[in-house]
Order: C-alpha cells, then structure tokens, then sequence
C-alpha cells in the first residue's frame, strides 16, 4: 500500500512547502477586497460609473480594482474605493 505523504498535514503546510503560501495569500487577499468593493457598492447603490468618478480614476482602474484575477491594483486605488464606501483600508503584516 503506498503511502500519502500529506495526510494529516494542513493546507497552509503544503503550501509552504511548495513555497506558494505569500502568493496565494496575496490572491485570496485581492479577492476578498474585490467581493468586498461590489458588495459596498451594491449596498450603497453606486454605479461603475459613479464610482470610479468618486474615487477620481477610471473605469478601467475600477475595472481592475473589482477584477479578483487583476494583482495589478495599486494601493491608492483601493484606498480610495474604501474611502467612497465610508471605510478605511487595513493591511498587516503578519
């Protein structure tokens, strides 16, 4: 009978094993601000259009803000997705 290797260990072991954990992290991280913004937005009835206008960018920007693929959001622009929402941005190093 051939042994599993992983059995018992955590997701997070794995993942630190094979040396994606920062990188996965990063995404779910991107995500959940992603879902987040829609979910303000959708509460506050706020368009792309009127968003992105709040915020001062584009609607691309906007685009890529809400794109929980998209890494390539700056942290000024979630900033400012925050601040229209009437909440405030919040990263940790931990």
């Amino acid at each position: 009978m051939k042994r599993r290797k992983h059995i018992g260990s955590s997701l997070d072991d794995w993942l630190d094993e094979e040396g994606i954990r920062a990188e996965v992290d990063a995404a779910a991280l991107k995500a959940v601000i992603a879902w987040q913004v829609e979910r303000g937005m959708g509460e506050k009835k706020i368009s792309k259009s009127q968003m992105a206008r709040a915020m001062s960018t584009s609607r691309a920007a906007l685009d890529r803000l809400l794109d929980p693929k998209n890494d390539s959001v700056t942290l000024r622009t979630m900033a400012r997705a925050a601040k229209v929402l009437g909440k405030r941005l919040r990263l940790e190093l931990a």
